[in-house]
């Protein structure tokens, strides 16, 4: 069994997969992974990120680094989920470089709007931690979700209702 990832764990694979890349990419995180890096997390399961481009080199370097890390690693992104939101690279803030590797936390609001989906409880914890450090602000979700809205029917596992019943509980929620 793998152990969770803690800031330090999660550190290393991206030391190690900057050592893997043999040409410029970006790795965005995502998840759990953003939660410990930014600090209101002491550990995740598993490291959420996808690579742009796609990088066969660092692909191929993921089985290996998931048994030397003793790591989970999953290859998803808040697009998997909802639609793109438009800007969302511009809005994905810079972790570190390693490597050929820029690290970016995937857009937050991307991320937030992908957890009021799914809406599980530690969900909901994570949005609540994203508005109270000013990573999303309300009015701003309100708007994304809007330019999305008409895109949802390409995703038929969501309910565009109740997905915009669960946007509007969270950002009627207080912060603190």
């Amino acid at each position: 069994m793998r152990k969770l990832a803690d800031r330090d764990r999660i550190r290393r694979f991206m030391h190690a997969l900057g050592r893997a890349s043999d040409s410029p990419t970006r790795a965005y995180l995502t998840g759990g992974a953003s939660a410990v890096l930014e600090g209101w997390r002491g550990s995740t399961i598993d490291v959420d990120l996808v690579f742009q481009p796609e990088s066969d080199p660092l692909l191929r370097a993921l089985p290996a680094l998931k048994e030397e890390l003793q790591l989970n690693v999953e290859l998803v992104s808040p697009a998997h989920f909802i639609p793109e939101l438009p800007g969302w690279e511009a809005r994905s803030p810079f972790v570190t470089q390693e490597g050929h590797v820029a690290f970016h936390h995937y857009d937050f609001y991307a991320q937030a709007l992908a957890k009021i989906e799914r809406g599980h409880a530690q969900d909901t914890g994570d949005v609540r931690e994203m508005m109270v450090r000013g990573l999303v602000q309300r009015a701003r979700l309100v708007e994304l979700f809007d330019a999305i809205e008409p895109a949802l029917y390409r995703y038929p596992a969501l309910d565009a209702r109740s997905f915009r019943r669960a946007l509007e509980s969270a950002v009627a929620t207080p912060a603190g």
